[in-house]
């Protein structure tokens, strides 16, 4: 008798790494987005209800692990501050998020081949 679970979906939490630290990940590619929407990285750590300097210290570690600038600043003052995405940032951004679909897309294969004949036949039928 197989067992029967209940309905499950399948999630992926990737990260890519630089000798054994953190160089990439799906929190550090929204921090970058949060930049590139607010202009700033105390606006967008404000965005994702974090503090201005773990922000900080996220970017100059990926910059630092990636080995590439990923910001362009401007010192702050009268005219105010401000931080746009380097071209560089921008194709990380890009095909991290292709390769995180498509990793994804993979793992919903894995789950149907290999766990969703012990869910719930109503749930089984809806997917396929």
């Amino acid at each position: 008798m197989k067992p029967q679970l209940p309905e499950l979906e399948p999630r992926v939490n990737l990260w890519l790494e630089a000798d054994g630290e953190v160089a990439l990940s799906h929190w550090r590619v929204q921090l970058l987005k949060a930049i590139e929407r607010t202009g700033s990285i105390s606006a967008a750590a404000a965005a994702l209800g974090v503090q201005y300097r773990l922000a900080w210290q996220r970017v100059h570690e990926m910059e630092e692990r990636l080995g590439v600038s990923l910001l362009h600043t401007a010192a702050g003052g009268r005219g105010g501050g401000g931080s746009t995405l380097t071209p560089t940032a921008r194709e990380l951004i890009l095909r991290f998020d292709n390769m995180m679909s498509a990793v994804e897309a993979s793992a919903q294969d894995q789950y149907r081949q290999h766990l969703l004949s012990l869910t719930s036949k109503k749930h089984h039928d809806d997917i396929e």
